[in-house]
């Protein structure tokens, strides 16, 4: 029998996903690779002051059909992102690892959106030995994972 998968497992199994950052936090950028490495649709929205070739730059953006967003970013609330993304279609919300806010987090429970907080993607998404194995062990010890 295979054990039950987390809802923050779970939210790994699309096919596509958008992610918003401004990279101040290097988890993403590592975060974009590996969803393309598991052949996984990305599509960025890059808020930094100099976007990454091939990025969106607005939410508005987006192609229709995406349900799943990833938000790292620091420079900004994200939960005046939010609002945007619901129009566009998404309802999954993974607010990456100390960019959540208490805005960001009243917007999503007032408009029934799923989120989740206080991890890192890559302690889902990494693999082998690293930092983000490390983490991932530890976090299943202590019951966080």
């Amino acid at each position: 029998m295979q054990p039950i998968k987390s809802e923050r497992e779970s939210f790994w199994d699309a096919k596509a996903y958008a992610i918003v950052t401004d990279y101040t936090k290097p988890a993403i950028k590592w975060t974009i690779s590996e969803l393309k490495n598991r052949d996984k649709n990305v599509h960025v929205i890059d808020l930094s002051d100099k976007p990454e070739p091939g990025s969106l730059r607005d939410v508005s953006e987006l192609p229709d059909g995406l349900d799943r967003v990833v938000i790292g970013v620091t420079k900004t609330d994200p939960g005046n992102l939010i609002p945007a993304l619901q129009e566009k279609g998404i309802t999954k919300i993974w607010l990456h690892w100390k960019t959540e806010t208490q805005k960001s987090q009243e917007i999503c429970n007032a408009e029934g959106l799923e989120y989740m907080t206080e991890h890192c993607s890559m302690m889902y998404l990494g693999n082998g030995l690293s930092i983000h194995g490390m983490h991932r062990m530890i976090a299943k010890m202590v019951g966080k994972y």
